[in-house]
């Protein structure tokens, strides 16, 4: 995500400077225009603008220590993380910079590398109105911006979002699957539920793009759509929200993730899914223990 976001950011007259511990990343980069730094604590040095796009919240405060360690970040200067972390860490977080006189605003997307690419992701801004005004001068060169309310409510939606799109992708490709078997055409049955009530994203996007062209690289692993599932279902059990649903879409994915390759494109549970009888689906809870 990125290498096509900063090639954005140059591309709209940005001074991009970036660190990422992939050497390959750190050349594209460059191809790009922008200049590759050695280190987090270089590529934040003397920056208004710092973006993190990162994988988890413990990788992002990882991060941030090394970059408050090294007194890389100026007094003033706008944490804008782009991952996918958890809301309670990014209030924390904030709180912590608030300290050093550093702002946050937590920015997570939607829309894929596709989406980072063409410039039209779904960015979730959290944070102060006027820190989500400036981060949103940048961040309108990577698609549309959506104020959400207080610092952590972007990476709360992001999560959220997730988990229906993981919840619908699941019963998606079961639905699909079913059909098939009983002799229905999976092309035939997209087009009656892309104009009936069954539709969603599954539909209109990740089964005509990746899932039937047998591609499966929409550019999002399984284990960190499962990573954000997590997220969402922890955020309403810390507010004492229901969620037995997803509680149970939790489990069906966490058993295919423990069966696929560890790089899998979240989008493989539909190829997991056909390879399954009944009753061979077995889900887990959080704590391992076996539904049926």
């Amino acid at each position: 995500m990125g290498t096509p976001m900063s090639a954005r950011l140059i591309a709209a007259g940005y001074a991009v400077r970036g660190f990422d511990l992939s050497e390959d990343a750190r050349g594209r980069l460059t191809q790009a225009g922008g200049t590759p730094a050695a280190s987090a604590a270089e590529a934040a040095a003397g920056a208004d603008l710092i973006v993190l796009m990162l994988p988890n919240s413990a990788i992002v405060n990882a991060v941030a220590d090394e970059l408050l360690s090294a007194e890389a970040l100026a007094e003033g200067a706008l944490v804008v993380d782009m991952s996918s972390s958890e809301p309670l860490e990014t209030r924390a977080l904030a709180e912590r910079l608030s300290e050093y006189g550093v702002r946050l605003v937590d920015a997570p997307v939607s829309g894929g590398v596709k989406g980072a690419q063409g410039g039209t992701l779904t960015i979730m801004v959290g944070g102060a109105d006027d820190d989500v005004a400036e981060a949103g001068v940048a961040l309108e060169h990577l698609g549309r911006v959506v104020p959400t309310g207080a610092v952590g409510s972007g990476h709360a939606v992001k999560a959220l979002n997730n988990l229906l799109s993981a919840t619908h992708l699941w019963v998606t490709s079961e639905a699909i699957e079913a059909g098939k078997r009983f002799g229905l055409d999976p092309e035939v049955m997209l087009s009656v539920f892309n104009g009936s009530s069954g539709r969603s994203g599954s539909t209109e996007n990740k089964w005509p793009n990746f899932i039937l062209p047998g591609t499966f690289d929409s550019g999002f692993g399984l284990r960190l759509m499962l990573k954000d599932m997590r997220i969402a279902a922890g955020l309403a059990r810390a507010v004492g929200a229901p969620t037995g649903l997803g509680e149970d879409a939790i489990g069906f994915w966490a058993t295919a993730a423990d069966e696929l390759d560890a790089a899998a494109d979240h989008t493989r549970v539909a190829e997991w899914i056909a390879s399954h009888t009944a009753g061979d689906a077995s889900r887990t809870t959080e704590g391992g223990t076996p539904m049926t």
